[in-house]
């Protein structure tokens, strides 16, 4: 059995923020859920995230994906594992990570696992040429694992040493349990260190290990704004070579910004600035065009978006949306559309082959197919208390700047009149006028432009 403690109690006091440090978001994503997330695809079954700082906000976001840990007050990592009682007595192995990593892939912790079949306790290194503030791999002469010591408790010599420890582990989880009996806080800090389970299991003749990492990015922390842009730019260059070798153009990677959950079907083309969020799913052959924003958007094959922005909405095969156009709510665009510049969409239909070039608002309606929308159309759906839906049938006709008062019906091949404000249905096939006739004032355009 696979399982997973995630050390997520710390304020993140350099990050200068009110929010927990973990939630902060890398990729669209607060940097908690991407461990979680990750630790699912990698097989992981059993899961206790350690809160402290900030623990409302966690369990708000993560709800019941996982088991909660308190630790209160905090006293090192060691003490913070020893707060995850939940997986006492589970067999299997354990992984413990930090809850401000958010660049570890599945593929790192499945050979964690891997790596610590034949040991009791698999520790996740590194090379750097600076070793900094990280804690040191300490091997001996025949190179196993002696021991880690934390940066502030290393000696001269140790702080030459470029192995470095990423902070991750994988325990066979009943020694775990039994060495976090053992360790004390004999340290310049009084804290636990769950680095010391080093010691206690060669003490113990119990098995370990280390793994080095192929990619030293891939396990960085976040401790301040600036790692949390190096953790940024990291992910978006991950996701996007990810997204380019299935077969997506990136005109742009550097300016290109796409979720983590995001799928894109092969042979589209996103140029740059483009912005792609939440479990957007792009089809094949679409064309995504600068200063585009989706979230939470199916958009099928053959799709253009130009300069547009559509969230929680969906658009079919072969339509065109933008410039400037803003699908929102719950909207939904048929196949073979044409949405133009400058029109908005909130939680309507808009059937197969219709047309709404420019300038118009519809909101909370019902659209039938072929329909052709002028410019300047209003649905007013909204009487100051209480929203109504418009229902347009096939084959209408809506000339430029119509008002529709909902609730209203506008029957199949109906017309209606340029400037008209609908309040009555219309029936099929007739026409719908609401307007003043018109009079002309012979010599008046001269007479008031001579006037003094």
């Amino acid at each position: 059995m696979k399982s997973a403690i995630v050390l997520a109690a710390g304020k993140g006091t350099r990050m200068k923020s009110d929010l927990c440090k973990v939630m902060h978001p890398v990729a669209f994503k607060p940097m908690i859920g991407h461990i979680v997330n990750t630790l699912k695809q990698a097989g992981v079954e059993r899961i206790v995230v350690v809160v402290g700082h900030g623990a409302e906000d966690v369990k708000e976001y993560l709800k019941d994906s996982v088991t909660y840990a308190l630790q209160e007050p905090q006293l090192g990592t060691g003490h913070a594992v020893m707060q995850a009682m939940a997986l006492e007595g589970i067999g299997g192995d354990t992984i413990v990570l930090n809850g401000d990593g958010p660049c570890m892939q599945k593929e790192t912790i499945e050979q964690a696992f891997m790596a610590n079949q034949e040991h009791a306790l698999t520790v996740l290194s590194a090379k750097l040429k600076d070793g900094a503030h990280y804690g040191r791999i300490v091997r001996d002469e025949m190179g196993h694992v002696k021991k880690i010591v934390e940066a502030k408790d290393c000696i001269a010599e140790e702080l030459t040493i470029t192995e470095i420890n990423t902070g991750l582990y994988v325990f066979k989880n009943k020694e775990l349990f039994e060495g976090l009996k053992e360790i004390r806080n004999d340290n310049v800090q009084k804290e636990y260190y769950l680095t010391d389970l080093v010691e206690i299991f060669n003490r113990k003749g119990w098995s370990t290990n280390a793994m080095m990492v192929a990619d030293p990015n891939e396990t960085m922390g976040v401790n301040d704004r600036v790692d949390l842009a190096k953790a940024e730019a990291w992910m978006r260059r991950h996701i996007n070579e990810k997204h380019m070798r299935i077969g997506v153009t990136i005109i742009d990677p550097e300016h290109t910004y796409i979720g983590a959950d995001v799928t894109i079907g092969a042979d589209t083309i996103l140029y740059p600035n483009v912005i792609i969020q939440g479990e957007s799913k792009i089809g094949n052959h679409v064309e995504i065009l600068s200063n585009s924003f989706l979230r939470n958007a199916i958009i099928a094959d053959d799709v253009v978006i130009d300069s547009s922005k559509i969230v929680e909405s969906q658009v079919d095969a072969h339509t065109t949306i933008g410039p400037m156009s803003h699908l929102r709510n719950n909207t939904h665009i048929h196949e073979h559309c044409r949405i133009g510049n400058f029109v908005e969409f909130k939680n309507s239909e808009f059937g197969e082959g219709s047309k709404c070039a420019h300038l118009t608002y519809i909101g909370d309606s019902d659209f039938g197919k072929k329909i052709n929308v002028g410019c300047g159309v209003v649905t007013v759906n909204y009487d100051g208390k209480h929203k109504f839906r418009t229902t347009v049938k096939d084959g209408a006709f809506i000339g430029s700047n119509c008002n529709l008062i909902a609730p209203v019906t506008i029957g199949e091949n109906a017309l209606l009149a340029a400037g008209s404000t609908i309040t009555d249905s219309v029936q099929d096939g007739d026409m719908g006028i609401a307007r003043a006739r018109q009079s002309i004032k012979e010599g008046f355009g001269t007479a008031y432009k001579n006037k003094e």
